[in-house]
């Protein structure tokens, strides 16, 4: 059995920003430092900074009165900012900035009266973090089924803003609904999904036609990785998303010549490694990295961490 690594993978630029922060707050400020919600979708992140220190939690009402809270790579609703301020909480921003970016966005287009179409999944955490930006002048849309029967009160006066971790060709099949429907549709300087998520996502549908099986190494949480399953399953073989080598199963490799393997943006290298290891413990007798677009991109932290 022959492993193809697919490169790049794994940790994005936001998502290494996102953990620095974290850390370089705890060596800053001591312990416990605070972190609203999980700072990246990836259990074994999470289970790594409690271990040195972090304290997740849900509301900002579980955070004591001066301490320092971090809000997660996903971003946060304008609102969110004003409750820290009232809990008198030392607030630290670790927003992707190109989740960021989309926030701008809302706030720019609300300002000029339009509606706001969120191309998205409601329940992510980073859509209601947008929406929060304009609650009342912003409309979800998941599908293109619901692009055809969404409906604005001006058509005239809409634009289209989309969630960073989608899949490309899933957010084109929205967007050319939306701009079939709505002509004079105001779009994004720049495109929104995020260049991590599309490089990971041209990766797999590089290696089509020479794998048996994907395996997509992520939280079930993530959503960047669910669409990596999603692309690798399109390509008609097997794909099975694991939080790590744990959850691999021997039955699934039987009769498979060639593995495919990627990883979340939220992913640890070392759970691939893992894996790998694993899989070669099944019979794997050759690991070859396969590269894609190379990733340059840094992002600085936070001032408050710097």
């Amino acid at each position: 059995m022959k492993v193809l690594l697919c490169r790049p993978r794994g940790f994005c630029a936001g998502v290494e920003r996102a953990i620095q922060t974290v850390e370089r707050a705890l060596e800053k400020f001591g312990r416990p430092v605070y972190v609203r919600h999980e700072i990246v979708h990836n259990k074994v992140v999470v289970q790594d900074l409690v271990a040195k220190g972090a304290v997740f939690v849900d509301h900002l009402a579980d955070v004591p009165t001066g301490s320092h809270v971090i809000f997660s790579a996903h971003g946060v609703a304008p609102d969110v900012f004003d409750q820290a301020q009232n809990y008198r909480l030392h607030s630290i921003d670790a927003t992707c900035p190109l989740v960021t970016k989309v926030h701008v966005e809302a706030r720019r287009f609300a300002a000029r009266g339009f509606t706001i179409l969120l191309i998205g999944h409601a329940d992510h955490v980073e859509v209601e973090g947008v929406v929060g930006e304009a609650p009342d002048r912003t409309i979800v849309v998941a599908s293109p089924e619901e692009a055809e029967r969404v409906a604005v009160p001006d058509p005239t006066q809409v634009a289209v803003l989309t969630q960073t971790t989608l899949s490309v060709d899933e957010a084109s099949r929205v967007m050319a609904v939306l701009k079939r429907r709505f002509p004079r549709l105001h779009t994004p300087r720049k495109e929104d999904i995020c260049y991590a998520t599309t490089n990971r996502q041209m990766a797999v549908k590089s290696l089509r036609g020479r794998v048996d099986l994907w395996l997509v190494i992520g939280d079930r949480m993530s959503s960047n990785s669910n669409r990596l399953r999603e692309i690798g399953a399109e390509s008609g073989v097997p794909a099975w998303l694991v939080l790590g080598a744990d959850e691999l199963q021997r039955e699934w490799f039987a009769g498979k010549a060639t593995v495919g393997i990627t990883s979340g943006a939220s992913t640890p290298e070392s759970s691939v490694l893992a894996v790998v290891a694993r899989l070669r413990e099944f019979g794997a007798t050759s690991v070859e990295e396969v590269d894609g677009i190379p990733e340059t991109i840094e992002f600085m932290l936070p001032h408050e961490v710097r």
